[in-house]
């Protein structure tokens, strides 16, 4: 007898929330602050969908004003507006790729304040860590990145996907994957529907992985010039780690200093790597990534953050040894992967 294929567990919880997308007319979408192209690209292609099937679609996130650089062409029909344009509560919420309400910033009240006026909060996401703090959940912490859970759901919906949609799955697709390293066959099918709906890989890819202004070179310079190798740390595995201050980022912008973890990470002598990243004085936004050895998922869980096994982070305060005090320490409590 031949075994049978194992059910889908998220069968009925996207049977729901299509349900529920299919009868709104009126839908807003949030992105996490300092949205990345997994949780924008996934807001845009759901609020271009719905929009295309005659519903009122807005998306927004918390903080900066304006997306990053490398991600506004992905808004071509003008989808995006400003955190204080977004009424207090609205009928149906849908929150794309964030793992906790502190995710979104400005925004997180929306949350509460739809629920409490009797409105649906759908949260979208692929992090291990979410806590689950809406009225509907379509998690699956299996996926590589959230725009293929909306690329089910698009075709539950019964979308036709276009260009414009699939541009913006493709860009999510390729950065949360780092350009499809960590990407099983099924994400390989799914880019492959992608193409064929049109994207330009090249012309897609090349503005979120490798455009930087010329300011960049020397913020790199500073920065990795600073670099330390701690090879005891991370139980022995080896920790790297660099530091960008205000002063380093002064003609970057958040993409530019997001981008330091993948070169820092790159060490062969350290498992795991850090970018403390200051966002005001005494205030840091912490980048954890490793290479296969440790859980900085949970080491960033820890320290009050979270993310998934190989790729996480948290914020703190204090001063930059603090912060990496705290951050030994929890890594030495981390579990090993191998």
């Amino acid at each position: 007898m031949s075994a049978q294929p194992a059910p889908d567990l998220l069968e009925p919880e996207l049977k729901e929330v299509a349900r529920l997308l299919s009868a709104a007319s009126d839908v807003t979408l949030f992105a996490h602050i300092n949205p990345d192209a997994d949780a924008l690209g996934s807001a845009l292609a759901l609020g271009m969908a719905l929009r295309r099937g005659g519903c009122a679609a807005r998306v927004s996130f918390g903080f900066p004003d304006v997306p990053p650089r490398s991600l506004r062409d992905l808004d071509p029909e003008g989808l995006l507006v400003p955190a204080a344009e977004v009424p207090a509560a609205v009928p149906l919420l849908v929150v794309c790729d964030s793992g906790s309400l502190q995710r979104l910033g400005g925004l997180a009240d929306r949350v509460a304040a739809t629920v409490a006026a009797g409105g649906e909060v759908v949260v979208i996401d692929h992090h291990v860590s979410n806590t689950r703090y809406g009225t509907r959940h379509l998690v699956d912490e299996t996926a590589e990145a959230t725009v293929l859970l909306v690329l089910r759901l698009l075709d539950e919906l019964g979308a036709p996907l276009d260009l414009p949609m699939a541009r913006c799955l493709y860009a999510g697709l390729v950065t949360d994957t780092r350009n499809f390293r960590h990407a099983g066959a099924r994400t390989h099918a799914a880019a492959a529907r992608l193409l064929e709906a049109g994207v330009d890989p090249e012309a897609t890819t090349r503005p979120l992985l490798d455009t930087h202004p010329f300011g960049w070179l020397s913020m790199l310079s500073s920065v990795l010039g600073r670099a330390q190798l701690e090879p005891a740390a991370a139980r022995g595995l080896g920790l790297v780690h660099a530091t960008v201050r205000l002063t380093d980022a002064r003609e970057v912008g958040s993409e530019e200093v997001d981008s330091v973890i993948d070169l820092v990470r790159t060490s062969e002598e350290a498992d795991v790597a850090a970018v403390l990243k200051e966002t005001a004085d005494g205030r840091w936004s912490v980048s954890l990534r490793s290479d296969g050895a440790l859980d900085v998922g949970l080491a960033a869980a820890d320290c009050g953050g979270g993310g998934h096994r190989l790729a996480s982070g948290f914020t703190a305060a204090g001063s930059a040894e603090d912060v990496l005090a705290m951050l030994r320490a929890a890594l030495r409590r981390a579990p090993l992967l191998r």
